[in-house]
């Protein structure tokens, strides 16, 4: 079990870490090609129709005619390739992707992509990608095999090269907007407060707990790169709503620092049941008839067991994180019982934070 403690609500942190500005952002690419160069670890033309109607067009657009022929190779696959476009990524400038299989491969390594082009959502091409693919390992032999990694899966580094540029100009803005990661009116206020502070004028205001829109000051026509580069590294204190994030597969428990307890009083107790199996075999004895046999026969114990030890703690009103997990670790409470005890308060209304089951 691990229990990780949120910093403190009055930590200040850069603005650039929690917000977002317009316009200054990612694009996903995606495109649909092939790996070729496999040792007979690729798609199964028989199986897969459209890695062969793939291959075929290929070949007809190198001037090979192939549309007649009966394909068999396996030495190829059909994949999926994605990548992310960097804001105000230029042209020839490059890009890591990533290459994913559809068929039935069952491995990319050593496999090289063909020039695949990428696509954003609007349907234009912004990259192509193409190089050797980097994939976990797929080692077999007549009666076993060993994977290691994702052997269907792989990357190309600095695989795409940009072809168009996506037409953004920022220093032409007269207003943005700056969006908050964890919205929050409080920190969206304090954000605002700092910017207009350094700014020395009611250039920001607060539009929703998400969002800020942010004015271009007249004397700063032109530079809004400039602009939001001083505005970046500015520093706020942040705010965060009571919670309790809960992971019950791997026992895992946050807990922010604003959670507070009511009065309450907390009793753990552990019931143990032990279930122990103990066979014992059964002879005949010497003078027994021939017709006697051996046999195994079950014994079965179960006893059941109560920790006398646990003591009651009292948590007063307005307690904090701190008291809370001295308390609970005095009663020598495992992962499952402290799920189950932050549960229980809640339930009883005296946990002033919402509980969030993952």
């Amino acid at each position: 079990m691990a229990l990780l403690i949120c910093l403190p609500a009055a930590a200040s942190v850069r603005i650039k870490d929690i917000v977002h500005f317009e316009g200054v952002r990612d694009n996903m690419l995606v495109g649909y090609g092939l790996v070729v160069g496999l040792n007979g670890t690729g798609d199964n033309l028989i199986n897969n129709a459209f890695t062969e109607q793939s291959l075929k067009a290929f070949l007809e657009r190198l001037g090979v005619n192939a549309s007649a022929s009966q394909l068999k190779t396996k030495n190829l696959a059909a994949v999926t390739v994605t990548a992310q476009l960097p804001a105000f990524a230029r042209n020839g400038s490059t890009l890591d992707v990533s290459v994913s299989t559809i068929g039935d491969a069952k491995s990319l390594q050593g496999g090289v992509l063909l020039a695949t082009p990428l696509l954003g959502a609007d349907g234009e091409v912004y990259a192509v990608a193409q190089g050797s693919v980097s994939s976990g390992t797929l080692a077999a032999g007549g009666g076993a095999s060993i994977t290691k990694g994702v052997p269907t899966a792989g990357s190309i580094a600095n695989g795409g090269i940009v072809e168009r540029e996506i037409d953004f100009k920022l220093n032409a803005m007269t207003q943005m907007n700056i969006s908050l990661k964890n919205p929050d009116f409080t920190t969206a206020q304090r954000v605002t407060t700092t910017i207009n502070t350094k700014l020395g004028k009611d250039y920001a205001k607060v539009l929703d707990p998400a969002t800020i829109q942010l004015r271009i000051p007249d004397s700063r026509t032109g530079k809004v790169a400039t602009l939001i580069g001083e505005i970046e590294s500015l520093s706020v204190e942040t705010d965060q709503v009571a919670k309790v994030v809960i992971d019950e597969a791997s026992g895992t428990i946050v807990m922010g620092e604003n959670v507070r307890i009511d009065t309450v009083a907390i009793a753990q107790g552990n019931l143990v049941v032990k279930v122990e199996e103990a066979p014992q075999v059964s002879q005949p004895g010497l003078l027994a008839p021939a017709s006697a046999q051996t046999v195994v026969t079950p014994k079965t114990d179960v006893s059941v067991e109560e920790d006398k030890g646990k003591k009651t703690i009292v948590m007063t009103k307005g307690a904090t994180l701190s008291d809370l997990v001295k308390g609970l670790n005095s009663l020598g409470v495992g992962p499952r019982d402290l799920i189950a005890i932050l549960q229980a308060i809640k339930t009883a209304g005296a946990l002033q934070a919402d509980i969030q089951t993952r």
